[in-house]
């Protein structure tokens, strides 16, 4: 068995806050590692235990899941935080993206989703459902077209790569595509980002979709 993911959780209603932790008690690659009942909470949780993750409401007292968002991101926290609302909002949807989020499940969705999700952003990916993922890219895309992202210096191999990321293909998954492997994909990403100027996938899928949707125009 490796290492355990560290998990903090953060959500004030006290049943589902403990059902969590009950829950990814039975996960054996998860470890919880705090509770929070509020943003001011979830913010010490954090600086207390540096979790890997962490799982966090947005509608809380004494400093809601933006503001925790927020403060992390000010603070270059390290924290994967995987947002698990009630929210139907797409708007709240693309805040909480634009504030740092790596991650994205609703309270309605069964467990296996947010387990998913949260195996995802500790080994670096997104986790966002189809329909989220799109709307927020479209919506961040067309904030971005006017930037100097362009990928006019990658490789046609590169630009294949970062279409496939824009449409939120994992590394191993571009590489079963391309038939590749997946060692060959993680030297693309590097020299993708390094001629982009894009800090983590989200950003390159952003300037990826912002300059294919310029193409299609």
């Amino acid at each position: 068995m490796g290492k355990k993911i560290r998990i903090a959780i953060a959500d004030d209603h006290a049943v589902l806050r403990e059902s969590l932790v009950a829950l990814f008690g039975n996960q054996r690659d998860f470890e919880v590692c705090g509770a929070a009942a509020n943003g001011v909470e979830a913010l010490k949780i954090v600086q207390a235990c540096h979790p890997d993750v962490l799982v966090l409401d947005l509608f809380m007292p004494d400093g809601d899941g933006f503001e925790v968002l927020r403060t992390l991101d000010r603070a270059g926290s390290q924290v994967a935080s995987v947002v698990l609302t009630g929210s139907e909002n797409q708007l709240d949807y693309v805040q909480v993206v634009r504030l740092g989020a790596r991650g994205l499940v609703l309270k309605g969705d069964n467990p296996e989703v947010l387990f998913s999700a949260i195996r995802s952003v500790a080994g670096g990916e997104l986790a966002f459902k189809d329909d989220v993922a799109r709307q927020v890219l479209n919506s961040m895309a067309s904030e971005s077209r006017h930037t100097q992202h362009s990928l006019h210096r990658l490789s046609d191999r590169e630009r294949q790569i970062a279409a496939l990321v824009a449409r939120g293909l994992r590394n191993r998954d571009i590489a079963q595509q391309l038939s590749i492997s997946e060692n060959t994909v993680k030297r693309h990403m590097q020299s993708i980002f390094n001629k982009t100027g894009a800090r983590d996938r989200l950003e390159l899928a952003v300037f990826a979709l912002s300059e294919l949707s310029s193409l299609a125009a």
